[in-house]
């Protein structure tokens, strides 16, 4: 007897609640959904969810609303997309447009003291995320050292593609090596998915939409030219939000659009705020002199950012879904998963650990939280929470 299917108002909820308590960046984002859908909720399997970790680090975009975005359209189907998205997204937009409407009494959020408990509750939450992916997905000794290996070359070699080519690596040697690990009888979990017809829609409606929506936008000016920068930001960044920042730079200030004591601002208060990064753009788009601002000008940025995620998503699912039960494909993707814990370690070296633990007592705080999630079973959320009020007590001014 298959499962009821999952309800919106639960899709919606639960993304909501880690927009409102997934602190930490990217990497400490996949930890929360693999502490809350995989573990948790059971919503999805450990191998299926590393499957989608690595099909969005290979697409250009915020590799964790992407995950989000698949997680909820697995589900129930688009709609189910849309609200996981929403969900997860829509505190951090609050709070970033709202500060660009005059938001600014917080200060200094870098040096707050519960800003420092959040980042030392993402080091215990990404530490248990990558134990728990390790144990199911580098089982073996050949795995393990996959794994390690790709985190030595991606702490060596910082840049962007190299995740991609790591990646492709790992999914080279799992093709040669992994065959004889497959079990015969693996079956794969049928999961809701565009068909091919809609898949190739979705594909084309983003390559016309990076060709035509410039045009337009030097055609017309106005709002349309603003959001087309956007738009092509979201479609030409690898490697996350961070990787952002200088596309957004050329975007806004060079142009005279965004001064840029403003412009830093708020990229300084979007690292101190839960959720994805990408919603940095709604701040620009209110403050952006340019197009309508405000309000309506935040929403359309934000839109305009997220859109070309959405397409390459709904349009690459649904053949990575049919690759997935492959017997090749399956053994090619078991190195790419090993790969993918090596990427999660990397970063959790830098830039969490790094900016987190600096000293003897943020580790023994960091090192009491992992306890607490990983052997008492504590929920991540409680964490987060008792982090926060640890670091405002320790650490506040």
């Amino acid at each position: 007897m298959s499962s009821p299917p999952i309800r919106l108002t639960s899709i919606l909820l639960h993304f909501l609640q880690l927009g409102c308590t997934a602190f930490g960046g990217p990497v400490a984002h996949l930890g929360y959904f693999q502490e809350t859908f995989v573990q948790k909720l059971r919503w999805i399997r450990q191998d299926a969810y590393a499957d989608l970790v690595a099909l969005c680090q290979f697409l250009p975009g915020p590799a964790s609303s992407q995950v989000a975005f698949s997680i909820g359209y697995q589900q129930r189907g688009v709609i189910g997309a849309f609200l996981a998205w929403l969900g997860f997204t829509l505190p951090s937009a609050i709070l970033m447009i709202g500060f660009a409407l005059g938001l600014t009494a917080l200060g200094d959020l870098q040096a707050a003291g519960w800003i420092v408990g959040l980042k030392l509750a993402a080091v215990a939450v990404v530490a248990n995320a990558i134990g728990s992916m390790a144990e199911t997905l580098c089982p073996d000794r050949d795995r393990a050292l996959l794994a390690l290996c790709s985190a030595a070359l991606l702490l060596i070699f910082q840049q962007p593609h190299w995740q991609i080519l790591v990646l492709l690596i790992g999914a080279g040697i799992g093709w040669r090596c992994f065959g004889h690990k497959i079990a015969a009888n693996e079956a794969q979990p049928h999961v809701s998915q565009p068909t091919r017809s809609f898949a190739w829609l979705y594909l084309s409606a983003f390559g016309v939409l990076l060709i035509a929506w410039p045009l337009a936008g030097h055609r017309f000016g106005g709002w349309l030219e603003a959001s087309e920068g956007f738009y092509r930001a979201g479609s030409l960044v690898f490697g996350g939000g961070h990787v952002l920042l200088p596309l957004l730079d050329g975007l806004t200030v060079a142009k005279g659009w965004v001064d840029s004591h403003t412009f830093l601002a708020g990229y300084g208060a979007a690292q101190a705020l839960p959720g994805p990064l990408f919603a940095f753009a709604g701040f620009l788009g209110a403050t952006l002199q340019a197009g309508p601002g405000g309000l309506s000008g935040g929403l359309l940025a934000l839109l305009a950012i997220n859109l070309p995620s959405w397409l390459l998503v709904l349009g690459v699912l649904p053949y990575w879904e049919r690759l997935r039960g492959v017997s090749t494909a399956r053994a090619a993707l078991m190195g790419t998963n090993a790969a993918v814990v090596g990427l999660l370690l990397a970063a959790f070296y830098d830039p969490i650990w790094t900016s987190a633990i600096t000293d003897s007592h943020r580790f023994a705080f960091a090192l009491l939280a992992f306890a607490l999630l990983r052997f008492a079973s504590l929920p991540p959320w409680l964490i987060v929470i008792g982090s926060a009020l640890g670091g405002a007590l320790l650490w506040g001014s």
